[in-house]
Parts: structure tokens; sequence; C-alpha cells
């Protein structure tokens, strides 16, 4: 029987009575990737790859504290930091096996940082309106679209998400010869959910970003601590049809548009001399800081980027290159389990796991070309792709709230709304966190119940997967009431499966 015209969340429900082992998944990659032909790989030179032979077998198939140990291990005879990033990827037809671009994002933070998921519906507002961001004001939009966010639980903005017109945007943080600043403005994180929650298009969003950026900058503490943590912004916007890369410098930026293929970014500047958009004042703010002598092609990396990078940057370079070479691989049969298979791979330093940093959250897109097709997101809502489930997410009206999902509020007892901020700490773990940190728990003391939890997940997960692709190839229209309960449901039966 097709999984289609029941309640979808049934199919995760009734795993709990009758679930068996299942087959694992096959490896993102086949052997050793090659290096990486991208302009600026090539001057990470002295940092190789950390992607090894283990790329051959599945993060579900490896006892985690191994896999683990050996990546450190490896990365410290690369005299290389655990790295303490994120890595965000778009791929575009004819590089996805179905007509659809896909979009994928790891947040990774502070490694007891809690992220959760927030469903916000379109919303009205009146004509002069401002709107409290994580520090600062703004003029409120007179509408707003429905989002959905995956955020720090601590601030206002987003690390990624989608809007209701099938536009996806994620961050990264980057550092260049522009100085960065403590001084509170929009975060990138803030841009983030202004762009989602005003753009109909990711055009459309880059220019609501751009435009913010240039009027307020970008600037205050990107971490719920009293010691400042400040970077500046890379993004990648995405829709149905075409993507967008835009990398930023203090209230300078530029962007590349993408309307095919494969990309990927990782907290360093990636646009060279293909400018499809860029601020104004962008090359003569280059050449009065003797930056470009104004001869030649304008290469905004080359221009922009610190002539000594931050460690963790370099770090980065091998991250992006890996992360490259895995989209290249299964360039033409790019699926959303191909970018699922690399957000969780932990060789590459792509799923990280580290004393300090780790992924803290993971989001997926499909994004079909046809319009008459629901755009799909899926999100964890809990860290470690590689031991967590994604669940699926479509817009429709009147969305459940996913309370088990959303961090408890402080309101104005909040540490981060009392000046000086961050003096102090709160409990901010949502119900699914919690039930899954134990879950990490037995995965960690118990070798063999932790694979076998390991193995049931992943076929929570397949089951959903399955069930979101049958509906995309025979366009059955669904019951909106049915679908307004779908991450409700499997995030509610993920919790009662950890009981």
């Amino acid at each position: 029987m097709s999984l289609i015209p029941v309640k979808i969340a049934f199919v995760f429900r009734s795993q709990l009575a009758w679930i068996q082992p299942v087959c694992l998944p096959a490896p993102v990659g086949k052997g050793r990737p090659g290096s990486c032909s991208q302009k600026g790989c090539d001057e990470g030179r002295g940092i190789k790859s950390p992607l090894a032979a283990e790329l051959s077998a599945s993060a579900w198939d490896k006892p985690q504290p191994q896999a683990r140990a050996a990546r450190l291990a490896r990365m410290a005879e690369q005299n290389c930091p655990p790295p303490s990033s994120c890595d965000c990827f778009v791929t575009l037809p004819p590089a996805t096996a179905s007509r659809a671009v896909i979009f994928g994002k790891n947040s990774d933070r502070p490694r007891d940082e809690v992220q959760e998921v927030v469903y916000l519906p379109a919303a009205t507002y009146a004509r002069g309106a401002k709107l409290k961001c994580t520090y600062i004001e703004v003029e409120q939009a007179e509408r707003t679209h429905a989002v959905i966010l995956s955020r720090p639980a601590w601030l206002w903005g987003a690390e990624m998400g989608a809007n209701e017109h099938g536009v996806c945007i994620g961050n990264e943080g980057v550092w260049t010869k522009e100085p960065v600043g403590e001084e509170e403005a929009l975060l990138g994180m803030d841009l983030v959910r202004l762009g989602l929650e005003r753009g109909r298009s990711a055009h459309e969003a880059l220019q609501v970003i751009t435009a913010l950026l240039e009027r307020y900058g970008q600037g205050g503490s990107c971490k719920e601590e009293s010691t400042p943590f400040v970077y500046h912004n890379t993004f990648l916007l995405a829709d149905r049809t075409e993507a967008w890369v835009l990398e930023t410098a203090g209230r300078y930026w530029a962007a590349q548009r993408i309307r095919e293929g494969t990309r990927n970014i990782s907290n360093q500047l990636s646009i060279g001399t293909e400018i499809t958009a860029e601020h104004a004042g962008l090359r003569r703010h280059a050449q009065s800081q003797g930056w470009w002598s104004g001869d030649g092609e304008f290469n905004f990396t080359k221009v922009f980027s610190l002539t000594h990078q931050p460690v963790r940057m370099e770090a980065a370079k091998a991250r992006y290159c890996a992360g490259k070479e895995l989209l290249q691989q299964h360039a033409g049969r790019i699926t959303a389990e191909t970018i699922m298979a690399i957000l969780r791979d932990k060789a590459s330093g792509i799923c990280v796991d580290s004393e300090g940093f780790r992924t803290t959250g993971s989001m997926v897109s499909i994004l079909p070309q046809d319009p008459a097709l629901p755009c799909v997101h899926f999100f964890t809502a809990t860290p470690d792709p590689s031991r967590s489930i994604f669940k699926p997410f479509i817009f429709v009206a009147n969305v459940t709230p996913v309370l088990q999902a959303m961090s408890p509020s402080f309101g104005d007892k909040d540490p981060v709304q009392k000046v000086p901020r961050f003096q102090s700490r709160v409990d901010r773990r949502h119900q699914l966190y919690r039930a899954h940190q134990a879950a990490l728990d037995l995965m960690e003391t118990n070798q063999e119940q932790g694979q076998k939890l390991q193995q049931t997940m992943q076929d929570l997960e397949r089951q959903g997967l399955e069930a979101m692709k049958e509906m995309l190839a025979s366009g059955i229209t669904l019951d909106p009431e049915e679908l307004a309960d779908l991450l409700f449901d499997c995030v509610d039966t993920e919790i009662m499966f950890y009981k």
C-alpha cells in the first residue's frame, strides 16, 4: 500500500511496534577524493584534506568514539585544530538526480549551545512599525512571509531556514581585511531571518540583506558568552530556479549567481572575478585602502582576504575543498540523501565533533522546479547529524507548532536582554534536545545498544524520506491538515522512541 494517502507520520509511529534492523545506506564517496581544483584551494599548501579511506564507510556504520579519535589524530598530524565552522551546499540540475534544487547546511556552533526549530506564520504590520532583532531595532516590513527557522535559542535570527515561497538561506562566519567591530549591529543570523521573511525569491532576499547591511552594518557578539566573538558573513541563498553566493566585508559585499551545477561555502571568501552584483563603492573602497591598484581584473577573494589567515580559516580551506570534491563525485545523481550523507561525514570535518564546537543543527531542502510540487524541508533540531534524524516539514496553512523542539522563553529576565549581556546562563534545552541527549549517552556508553539505536533511527528517517519522494514523484495533492501536523508528529514520535 502506498504511504501517501494515509497519515504520513504514522510511518514513524508504526516503527515503534515492528521495527527490525535494516541495511545501512551506501557510503557517500568511493575511495579517496583527489585534490581540489577550486581557485584558492591551492593556497592552503601544507593543509591536506582530512578526507581519508574511512569515507568508504558510512558514519552510521562506525562506532562514534573511535571515529572521533581517529579524526582528531589525523588533524593533529596535519597540525590542524579541530574545525569550528559551518558548511553550506547547493546543487542544481543537471547535477541533481531530479529536476529539483537541493540545499543543505550544517550549523557548527559552541558545543553546549541549543538549537531550536521554530515555525513563524506570515504576518502583517502597521506602516512605520519597529522590529527588535538580536541587538538593534530596524524598520518592520508591512508583510512578512511564513518561515521555518533553525536557530541558536538565545538569539532572534537564524543559522538557516526556508520560507513559504521556496527560498532557503544559510550563513557562515568569515574574517577579511575589513575589521570586525564589537559595536552591536545586525548579526549575520539576523540577516538570514530578515531575508527569508521579506524575500519571495533568492535574488529578492539577497537585495533585502544587502540593503539592510549597507544601512545598519553587521556586528555584535555571535556567541552566548561574555567574551565577544565577532565575525562578518557569507551567505548561500537558493530557490526553485537558481542560487546566489553573497560574501561580505563590513558593509561591502559581492554576489555571484549560480544557475546550474554545484556550489558550497565554508568560512572563507570564494568569489573571484565571477561577480554578478556588488556594493556600488566596493572597488573604490578597495583602492582607497591600497588593497587594489585599479588595474586588471578585480578578484574579490584576493583583494579582501587577509594576508595572514586565522587558523580557523586555514583549516576551513581543506573542508571547503573536501565538500566541493564530494559534490563533484556525485554530480548528475545528487539527491537529498546524498547531501545528508555529506553533512554526516566526520572524516572530512564537515560533521564537527570537537571539544569546543560541534554541529548543533542540520537542514536539507528539496526545491522542485515544478511549481505545482511542494518544497520539502528536513531538520534535525538536535546535534550531530550522524546520530540524528532528519524530519520533514512542508508549508501549509495552520501549521501545528512544534513546542517539543522550541526552547523555553525567559522574556526580560533573559541574560541576552540585560546590559552588560551574557553575565549568566540559563537552561535552553527543549524536550527533544533532552531526549536526544539521553540517546547520545547510550551510544557513548553501550556500543551494542548504541548501534541498534542508530540503525532504528536510520530506518525511521528512511521511511520519511521514501514517503516524501513518493509524494513528489506521484504529484498527489496531500491533505493540508495532514501536512500541518507532519513535523509535530515526527518530533513527537522521535521523543516517544527515545523513552
